[in-house]
């Protein structure tokens, strides 16, 4: 089986790093399907679930990203994500709580950098979210 190298990291945190065999990236065209030795591409990434098929295990890595960069390599996939979070660690009270307080944040905005600072928080809400149903769809099958 062909697999490829893959690094998921945000601004704070190494997220994943380790090989895939296959990956789904949630990109501004779409979702991308990557399988190694894929052509080089580069490409935006928009809030949504990365689901990346590990060697040897059944169950996929989950990974919510809000947004960032997408660099694939015949042997290796980067993503560059502004906030990711693993499966594990999401919750989904706290992911609509966060929702709601970014919606209230942009809506009482009064400069450019707190609009910024509101619209970020609110990707990062929404791609957990968007996690979160990946999730549930999958259990239900």
């Amino acid at each position: 089986m062909s697999v490829m190298q893959v690094e998921v990291v945000s601004n704070e945190y190494n997220i994943y790093s380790g090989e895939a065999s296959f990956a789904v990236v949630p990109t501004v065209q779409g979702e991308l399907g990557i399988y190694p030795r894929h052509e080089p591409i580069m490409s935006l990434v928009r809030p949504g679930a990365l689901r990346l098929q590990v060697p040897g295990s059944s169950q996929e890595v989950l990974v919510a990203v809000s947004g960032g960069v997408l660099e694939v390599q015949p042997d290796k996939l980067t993503v560059l994500a502004d906030v990711a979070v693993r499966s594990s660690e999401m919750d989904q009270a706290r992911a609509e709580e966060a929702k709601k307080a970014a919606e209230s944040s942009i809506a009482k905005a009064t400069d450019d950098e707190s609009l910024a600072k509101a619209h970020a928080a609110l990707a990062a809400a929404i791609a957990e979210l968007k996690t979160l149903d990946y999730l549930r769809s999958q259990r239900h099958m």
